[in-house]
């Protein structure tokens, strides 16, 4: 919520989200430039992340826990565009609908539209590399694009609220036991959400994942396969 967080963090977190933000702008525009038929996709990437995000559960720290919807942008087009869409969804939420805050927005794009995505980007590219089956790629990365914001989350709270006893470690580990009864049964749902949004784009539009690198012709037409064959997961 707007203030929640007190100076000097709420500053540092904008400091260190606004290069991610910048270099994410040049990328989008690369992509926007070269790549016109991924748009409608890129809308869809940047609506999940908008509705997913507003479904919020009030939280006994004072923040807020939610799905993060960022999955489907971070595993399409990276983690830099992410940084972007998600920027442009808390931004929007802030303004209009009293989620988050201006101040508090730097720490939320860092949690939220940043570390989360780039988690689940790079451990989609590992597995991929390693040859695990498509979907199941796909529920990690959501999965952890989902829990690690908010294991971020807790950090950027407990360094500004450290307990009087014991400092940042205790906070931290206190935060993240909040968190963890509602972002974890959360994170499971929003891996499974977004293994059938990619289940449709595999059977509907694979070419749109092929021309983004995200998967091979041939790696497609095993996961459609598999799909059809109830044999994935």
């Amino acid at each position: 919520m707007e203030g929640f967080l007190p100076s000097p963090w709420w500053q540092i977190w904008w400091i260190l989200a606004l290069p991610c933000l910048i270099y994410g702008l040049f990328k989008l525009k690369k992509i926007m430039n070269e790549n016109r038929e991924v748009l409608p996709l890129l809308g869809v990437a940047g609506g999940f992340i908008f509705v997913l995000s507003a479904l919020k559960l009030p939280s006994v720290t004072g923040s807020c826990s939610h799905p993060t919807g960022t999955a489907l942008s971070a595993i399409t087009f990276g983690p830099w565009i992410t940084a972007v869409l998600g920027c442009i969804v808390l931004l929007f939420q802030s303004l209009f609908l009293a989620h988050g805050g201006l101040t508090t927005l730097g720490a939320n794009m860092f949690s939220m539209a940043i570390v989360g995505p780039f988690v689940g980007y790079y451990v989609y590219k590992g597995l991929d590399k390693l040859n695990v089956n498509f979907f199941i790629c796909v529920f990690i990365a959501a999965f952890l694009c989902d829990l690690v914001t908010y294991c971020v989350t807790a950090l950027e709270l407990a360094l500004a609220f450290p307990a009087t006893s014991g400092g940042l470690l205790p906070s931290f580990a206190a935060f993240l036991g909040v968190f963890a009864l509602t972002q974890v049964p959360l994170a499971i749902i929003e891996g499974l959400v977004f293994v059938v949004i990619f289940k449709y784009i595999v059977i509907l539009k694979p070419e749109l994942l092929v021309k983004l690198n995200v998967l091979t012709e041939e790696k497609w037409k095993t996961a459609k396969e598999a799909w059809k064959n109830e044999v994935s997961f």
